[in-house]
């Protein structure tokens, strides 16, 4: 039963991670210094589907729950499992990455925006 908590605790910890990775520059906007770890998170990302890193979370959730006597994910790992071909079609898989790219790059864009807007008013009130 603990294992079989711990590879849904860890696929759930997993979602928000992609999530973060997709809006993270946008939760930046309001909580500018979390940008660093946007940062990160989008490198470490998206260099697991450039360059098939392993993911630790993807390890753990098979090993819990291979534990549980349950299969684990898929050699195509967590995305391929839970995301593409469930919220998306396969199809579209190319797209997707695209809109994801053109999302986080807008983020950042905005950010930088609004951090240049900041810095205006601020020399304008001093």
């Amino acid at each position: 039963m603990i294992y079989r908590l711990l590879a849904d605790v860890t696929a759930s910890v997993h979602f928000v991670f992609v999530a973060y990775v997709v809006v993270g520059g946008f939760i930046a906007w309001r909580w500018r210094r979390t940008i660093w770890l946007h940062l990160m998170a989008f490198a470490w990302g998206f260099s697991t589907v450039l360059f098939g890193f392993e993911c630790p979370l993807t390890d753990l959730e098979n090993w819990s729950r291979h534990k549980a006597g349950e299969a684990g994910l898929p050699s195509s790992g967590f995305i391929d499992h839970y995301i593409t071909g469930v919220l998306y079609p396969r199809s579209a898989l190319e797209l997707v990455r695209v809109l994801v790219v053109l999302c986080v790059l807008i983020s950042w864009a905005g950010l930088i925006y609004l951090s240049r807007r900041r810095a205006a008013r601020s020399a304008v009130a001093s």
